[in-house]
């Protein structure tokens, strides 16, 4: 995914105008065949499914789909026959105008790229789309505070696609940071493995680190580790001529009597029961 930050850079140094805002409920049979895109314009999906090919690329369209089209884009659009597509449009045009120290630059869209392009899928697409309902109702009306208004919900259409899009770079990078200490563990259960350090690995808080990983994997940290040295633990059992304390010195734990608790905790069954269960007896 693009910087974020740089796209709303990008985007603070434009200014736009709305030249039609539309809602289209297709019907079983629609489709647009290949076609050159002539506009600037923004599509949300908000029911049914199908398909849209953009410089021969094939996206799957269904609610949440936002698309950004920009003149020159070949375009397909199908929808689905048992589940017609429903979806909002705004065409627009826009220019670059800032102020650098005391001069304002000026530039058309004729000689820019606008930053962003192709297909988005938005986390939480309801309050987008109670921003676009607005503009839909007020694209029907006419006179200057109701262009005043269109102008500041579209910023405010475009605020909110960013931060969706900010919310899920942030929680991919937290969600790589988890994977990282994950990988610790895996390769380090058979040590003693802190909390806090685990923590640290992530470069996040404490608490904040705890609650993320619960989210994400569904244990707590200390949890996961612990299933992670039963379920090697389970191998050692079955596979090797172990002693139980060897064992449970292997998987990190030094109290063979503790570790013997924790795995009948986890799997319902002493380690000495599990491995009359499991272990292969050699054939007679």
């Amino acid at each position: 995914m693009t910087d974020i930050g740089e796209l709303v850079k990008r985007l603070n140094r434009l200014v736009f105008s709305l030249l039609l805002v539309g809602h289209k409920k297709c019907d079983a049979t629609w489709y647009q065949s290949p076609r050159e895109h002539p506009f600037h314009s923004l599509w949300l999906v908000v029911k049914g499914r199908g398909e849209f090919t953009i410089d021969g690329v094939h996206y799957p369209v269904e609610q949440g789909k936002l698309f950004f089209f920009t003149p020159g884009m070949v375009c397909e659009r199908v929808s689905n026959p048992e589940n017609p597509l429903e979806y909002y449009f705004l065409r627009f045009s826009f220019a670059e105008a800032h102020q650098d120290k005391e001069d304002w630059q000026l530039l058309s869209s004729k000689s820019l790229q606008f930053p962003l392009r192709g297909m988005y899928s938005l986390q939480n697409p309801l309050p987008i789309i109670k921003v676009v309902e607005q503009l839909d109702y007020y694209w029907k009306r006419r006179g200057s505070i109701i262009q005043m208004k269109r102008k500041i919900f579209f910023q405010e259409l475009l605020l909110l696609i960013m931060q969706d899009l900010r919310v899920q770079k942030m929680e991919g990078d937290t969600n790589m940071m988890l994977d990282r200490t994950i990988d610790y563990m895996v390769n380090h259960y058979q040590e003693a493995v802190a909390l806090e350090n685990l923590a640290n690995i992530a470069g996040l808080s404490l608490s904040h680190y705890s609650r993320q990983f619960k989210k994400y994997m569904g244990y707590t940290p200390m949890e996961y580790l612990t299933h992670l040295r039963v379920d090697r633990a389970k191998e050692l059992l079955i596979l090797s001529d172990y002693r139980l304390k060897a064992v449970a010195e292997s998987v990190g734990y030094q109290d063979e009597f503790y570790f013997s608790r924790v795995f009948k905790k986890i799997e319902g069954v002493s380690p000495t029961e599990f491995v009359k269960l499991n272990k292969m007896r050699p054939a007679t």
